[in-house]
């Protein structure tokens, strides 16, 4: 049995949230919820981004390998035959002749391949940064 005396009795205590209270509360929920929202979509567009520069990445990785194999193999087999012209060579001054030509080819082909390479990395770190440039200009708009 409760009296009207009783501190614990909810007709002596009563708890009503002024209205003022209440619209101010709803408008904090309110902007939470869009904050929340908006760090939500960001955040999922830079995991879209972290995603495509790690597949750019290890795809321009897997290029440069692949054409560093290819000139690993070039090379080796070029070294291969002048060996054996080499060993077929008559006389002291043809075998001059062909490690000059050799020396001059080898010269010719590294220069070449290191410039595919350079060109080829930068290729690959272009294309690789192309994602972080695409989502940056959506959040920074170059000022007119």
């Amino acid at each position: 049995m409760t009296s009207s005396t009783d501190p614990f009795s909810a007709s002596i205590i009563p708890f009503e949230v002024p209205e003022q209270m209440r619209a101010f509360a709803e408008k904090g929920v309110s902007q939470a919820r869009d904050n929340y929202a908006k760090f939500k979509d960001a955040a999922e567009a830079h995991n879209g981004t972290i995603e495509a520069v790690f597949t750019s990445a290890s795809k321009g990785a897997s290029e440069y390998t692949a054409k560093l194999m290819e000139f690993v193999k070039a090379n080796t087999t070029s070294a291969l035959d002048f060996a054996q012209e080499l060993l077929g060579a008559k006389t002291p001054s043809e075998a001059m002749e062909l490690w000059t030509a050799q020396t001059r080819k080898t010269f010719e082909t590294f220069g070449a391949q290191a410039k595919e390479l350079t060109e080829l990395g930068q290729k690959v770190a272009s294309e690789t940064a192309e994602p972080i440039k695409a989502s940056a200009s959506k959040y920074y708009k170059p000022a007119a």
